[in-house]
């Protein structure tokens, strides 16, 4: 199965709460790579690049409710964009 890049920017209460420490965790569980970063804005920034069913469960578990998979804070809207993988390697927040 070929790779893609899923850029996703993730708006609510995400920033001061152990977002990217979540989303670290999720990315290496289902074995993605690439970041997640805090934007000046207030969002958070998920770049996970893998197979493209891994990457769509990873857009899954960003939108899903904080219960399910044991997130923290809270999740208002995700804007995700899809593009051809870069070939990152690791999984970094930033």
């Amino acid at each position: 199965m070929e790779n893609v890049r899923l850029t996703a920017f993730v708006h609510g209460h995400v920033q001061g709460v152990g977002f990217r420490w979540w989303t670290m965790k999720q990315a290496r569980e289902l074995k993605l790579q690439g970041s997640a970063t805090n934007l000046n804005d207030g969002r958070v920034c998920v770049v996970a690049e893998g197979p493209q069913d891994k990457c769509e469960e990873m857009l899954k578990r960003l939108q899903e409710q904080p219960s399910r998979h044991q997130r923290v804070g809270n999740v208002d809207t995700v804007i995700a964009q899809w593009g051809e993988s870069r070939g990152i390697e690791g999984f970094v927040k930033r």
